[in-house]
C-alpha cells in the first residue's frame, strides 16, 4: 500500500486502538486499555483504519524470534544457509535454535506466539468492528465491505500460517460469533491449523479482485491469496491442489519475470512486475514507523556501514553451492563440490586472494565477501568488518542492505533501515514452485523449462562488478578495475537432454537447488527442507561439515521429528489451559 497513508494511519489509529501491554491471553479476548470506544470506531473510516493496524503487524518490530516477514530466525539461521552469527554469548536463546536444543522456556517461542496471535487479534477486530459497521445507519458500501472482509481474512490466514510454520499444532482462533460463542482461550490446538487457513483464503480468492483492492500495492490482490494457499498445500505435500492454483497465476497474465534478479533484491524494484504480495517497508519519519526492525540486527557491524549488530551470517555450505561447472551448471551433489577458498581466520592485513572457481552471478548480490564490492560503498575488506568469524565465519548478508545508491536516493534511514520491501511471493517462486509439482507428475521437460526461466533471468543480469587486484587491506588504496565483473561468473541454462533432468530423483535435486539458490536467506530454506522430508539429512551433514569449520557446532544433532518443530512456550501454556505441549516436548 502507499506507504506514506500506511505510516500515517497507523500512527494515528493503531496508536489509540492497540496498547501492546496486553498479555497473551487478553489479546485473544479483551478490547486493549486505552482504546477508543466502541461508537467511535464503528463507522466506515473506523474499521479503515482498523484494517490498516492489521497489516501493521506484518512488520512485527521484533528482531529475533518474533521476526515473520523474512524468517530469518527459523527459517534461514536454523537451516544450512545461515548462522546466527556475532559472538557466542550475544542472544544466547539463538545458539539453542541454531544447535536444534530449544526448551519451551526459551523467550524466542513466546515472541514468536505472540507476534502471530497479535496479528489474528487484530484482523478479528476488523471483521468484529465491520459487522458493527454494517449493522448501523452508516455502514461501508457491500462491494468494500466484501474486499474488507477478504482482506481480513487474508491476513488471518497469513498470521496463522507463519504460527504453523513454527509449532506442529495451534489453535485458529475466529471471532467469538464464528466460533458459536467459543471464547479464544478455550479454543485448543489439535490441527496444524490448514483447514481455517484454506477456507479464509478460498473466501479472499473469491472475493477480491485480480487488482490491488484500492489500488494500494500492499493490500493482497485474488493472486495473493492463491500464491498463499499454494504454499499451504506445498506444506502440506498436496501438489494436486497446489498446482490449478499456480497455474492461473501463471495464465493470468499479470506478473513477469523482473528483468534483472537484483530488480527483486533493491529498493527501486519494490512493487515491479513480478510481484504477487510484498510487505511493504517504510523509512519516512523518526521512529522505525513500518520498517523492517531486523534490518539492524543483520547489517555489518563494522566498516563503512557499521550500523548493525553482525548478526544472520551465511555459511560456507551456502557460499559453494553457487560454484557451477565449466559448462555453467550446478554442482547438484554435495560431494562433488570443491572447497572454495575463504578468509576465515585470515586478518585483514594479510593476503588473501578470492576463489576464481566458477559461480553463479546471484551469489553476491546474496552473500558479502571479501574483496567484492559492497553495494557500492567499498570493498569488502574481510576480518576486519566481520563481528566475529570464529563464531560465525567470514560472510554477511547483503539482500537486505540497503545500496549506495539508494542511500542518495533516501531509500534508507539512520541506523541500518532499509526501504526494500520483503518480497513474500512473486512470480520466480511461483515457476518453481510450479516446476516442483511436474517433476512429482514425471513432466521433466515442462520442469526444465521453468527451471531455465530462471537462469536465463539470472544469466542476463547484471553481474556485481569490479575486479579487485588488491589482497590486502591495511589502509592503501585498493586496486579495482570497474569494467570487469566481481568474480568469475558462470551460468547457463540447461540444454535439452541434459542428465540433470532425465529421470526423476535427478530433476528433483535440480530444481530444489534452484529454489535454494533463487530465494537463499528470504526465510525459506529451513521449511523447504522439512516438507520434502529430507531435513534430518541434509542438516545432520551440514552439522558434521560444518564442525570443521566453526566449533560452536560440534556435538549438535538434528532429530526428527522433534527437531522439525519448535515447542509452544511455555509461559502461553501457563495461562490457557486448552493448549498442549508438542508432544516431542
Amino acid at each position: 500500500m502507499n506507504k506514506t497513508n500506511l505510516k500515517l494511519i497507523t500512527s494515528l489509529i493503531v496508536a489509540v486502538f492497540f496498547i501492546a501491554s496486553c498479555d497473551m491471553d487478553e489479546m485473544l479476548t479483551k478490547q486493549p486499555p486505552g482504546s477508543a470506544a466502541g461508537d467511535i470506531i464503528t463507522t466506515p473510516d473506523g474499521v479503515e483504519g482498523i484494517l490498516i493496524g492489521a497489516y501493521d503487524r506484518l512488520t512485527t518490530k521484533n528482531n529475533f524470534g518474533g521476526v515473520m516477514g523474512n524468517d530469518w530466525t527459523y527459517g534461514e539461521a536454523a537451516s544450512d544457509n545461515a548462522y546466527k552469527g556475532t559472538s557466542f554469548g550475544d542472544q544466547l536463546s539463538f545458539n539453542s535454535v541454531e544447535r536444534y536444543e530449544v526448551l519451551p522456556s526459551n523467550g524466542y517461542m513466546a515472541n514468536r506466539w505472540s507476534q502471530s496471535y497479535r496479528g489474528v487479534a487484530r484482523a478479528n477486530d476488523v471483521l468484529v468492528f465491520l459487522a458493527a459497521v454494517q449493522a448501523s445507519d452508516n455502514p461501508v458500501s457491500e462491494p468494500r465491505a466484501t474486499q474488507i472482509e477478504a482482506e481480513a481474512k487474508f491476513l488471518r490466514a497469513w498470521y496463522h500460517f507463519k504460527a504453523t510454520r513454527v509449532f506442529r499444532n495451534i489453535p485458529y482462533i475466529k471471532t467469538i460469533e464464528e466460533m458459536d460463542g467459543t471464547l479464544p482461550e478455550d479454543v485448543p490446538n489439535d490441527t496444524e491449523g490448514w483447514e481455517g487457513i484454506e477456507a479464509d483464503l478460498q473466501f479472499a480468492i473469491d472475493n477480491l479482485p485480480e487488482t490491488r483492492p484500492l489500488g494500494q500495492p500492499g493490500r493482497p490482490s485474488k493472486f495473493s491469496a492463491m500464491a498463499l494457499k499454494a504454499h499451504a498445500h506445498l506444506y502440506q505435500n498436496e501438489h494436486s491442489q497446489a498446482k490449478p492454483l499456480l497455474d492461473a497465476i501463471i495464465a493470468s497474465g499479470q506478473f513477469e519475470l523482473a528483468d534483472h534478479f537484483n530488480d527483486n533484491l533493491s529498493a527501486f524494484g519494490n512493487n515491479n512486475k513480478e510481484s504477487i504480495f510484498e510487505i511493504q517497508i517504510s523509512v519516512t519519519g523518526e521512529t522505525t514507523g513500518s520498517t523492517r526492525t531486523s534490518d539492524r540486527a543483520t547489517a555489518h557491524q563494522s566498516g563503512p556501514v557499521s550500523v548493525g549488530w553482525g548478526f544472520y551470517q551465511p555459511s560456507q555450505l551456502l557460499f559453494e553451492a553457487y560454484q557451477v561447472t565449466n559448462d555453467g551448471l550446478p554442482v547438484l551433489d554435495i560431494e562433488d563440490r570443491v572447497p572454495l577458498a575463504n578468509d576465515m581466520g585470515i586478518g585483514s592485513s594479510e593476503e588473501f586472494i578470492p576463489t576464481d572457481h566458477p559461480l553463479d552471478p546471484r551469489v553476491d548480490y546474496t552473500i558479502a565477501r571479501r574483496g567484492v564490492d559492497f553495494h557500492g560503498f567499498a570493498i569488502h575488506a574481510g576480518r576486519s568488518w566481520i563481528r566475529e568469524q570464529d563464531n560465525g565465519g567470514p560472510y554477511m548478508t547483503k539482500r537486505y542492505h540497503y545500496s549506495a545508491e539508494e542511500e542518495a536516493a533516501g531509500l534508507f534511514r539512520s541506523g541500518g533501515f532499509s526501504a526494500r520491501n520483503d518480497r513474500s511471493y512473486r512470480l520466480g517462486l511461483v515457476l518453481l514452485w510450479r516446476a516442483e509439482i511436474a517433476v512429482e507428475e514425471n513432466d521433466l521437460e515442462y520442469a526444465r523449462e521453468l527451471v531455465n526461466a530462471i537462469r536465463e533471468r539470472a544469466r542476463d543480469s547484471e553481474p556485481v562488478m569490479g575486479r579487485v587486484t588488491t589482497y590486502v587491506f591495511d589502509g592503501r588504496p585498493v586496486e579495482v578495475d570497474w569494467d570487469q565483473p566481481a568474480a568469475n561468473y558462470l551460468i547457463e541454462p540447461y540444454p535439452e537432454g541434459h542428465e540433470a533432468f532425465a529421470s526423476q530423483e535427478s530433476a528433483r535435486k535440480a530444481v530444489r537447488h534452484e529454489l535454494r539458490l533463487e530465494t537463499a536467506v528470504e526465510g525459506h530454506r529451513f521449511f523447504d527442507l522439512r516438507r520434502w522430508g529430507i531435513a534430518s539429512e541434509v542438516l545432520n551433514d551440514y552439522i558434521a561439515r560444518d564442525g570443521e569449520f566453526r566449533t560452536f557446532m560440534r556435538g549438535a544433532s538434528f532429530n526428527a521429528p522433534k527437531d522439525e518443530y519448535w515447542p509452544l512456550p511455555e509461559s502461553q501454556l501457563d495461562i490457557q489451559d486448552a493448549l498442549q505441549q508438542d508432544p516431542n516436548y
